[in-house]
């Protein structure tokens, strides 16, 4: 493990201030204080003291402003629990029995494809199902590319992998990662991490 990663690995695991998570979450929507103060219908300098940890806000004030960033589900549950609350909200993987009928629906539209492949994939391009065409494709693909968590972009970009077989990989590459980043980036989960390099 190189330096630069051990240390970004080792920042992940630091306590972060319900402040710094809101004003991180604010800059990304590009909003000033007085914006989210005036949508959240708060005084700037209670919100400037929530930021700064001079004021600690309530768990329905979490919520709210959490509402007004637009942070997805999964994130307001960090940002609860950076305040000293519990999660609000659940996380289930696919396999969950709740969640039973959504998985049914999924593999309906990937048969429904057949007889083209296609897949679903999580929000980190980690293979989830797919429709029984995959497989002619895979064929002759290393297996240690194909161990589980499959991760796609990995998989269409590695020389290893479906890069050599991709007609104008540098064409559609590009423009797919570029969208990637920012989108996955956003949510602010430290699992975004790129698996393959750009440039």
């Amino acid at each position: 493990m190189n330096p630069q990663t051990a240390t970004a690995r080792a920042d992940r695991t630091q306590p972060v201030h319900i402040g710094d998570h809101l004003r991180e979450w604010r800059q990304r929507r590009h909003l000033s204080q007085l914006d989210l103060a005036g949508d959240a219908e708060i005084s700037a300098r209670h919100l400037s003291f929530l930021e700064t940890g001079r004021a600690a806000p309530s768990r329905d004030m979490v919520l709210k402003l959490a509402e007004r960033l637009n942070v997805p589900l999964r994130e307001r549950n960090v940002l609860l629990v950076a305040a000293g609350f519990a999660p609000a909200f659940p996380q289930r993987s696919l396999d969950d029995p709740a969640l039973k009928s959504a998985r049914e629906a999924i593999d309906l539209v990937l048969r429904a494809h057949e007889p083209n492949p296609a897949l679903a994939y999580d929000r980190h391009w980690n293979l989830v199902s797919a429709n029984r065409m995959l497989a002619p494709i895979l064929e002759g693909v290393p297996q240690r590319l194909l161990a589980p968590p499959l991760n796609i972009l990995r998989l269409a970009s590695h020389p290893g992998g479906l890069a050599p077989r991709t007609v104008k990989l540098g064409e559609w590459a590009a423009p797919l990662l570029d969208r990637r980043w920012p989108r996955t980036g956003d949510a602010g989960d430290p699992a975004d991490a790129p698996p393959i390099r750009r440039g």
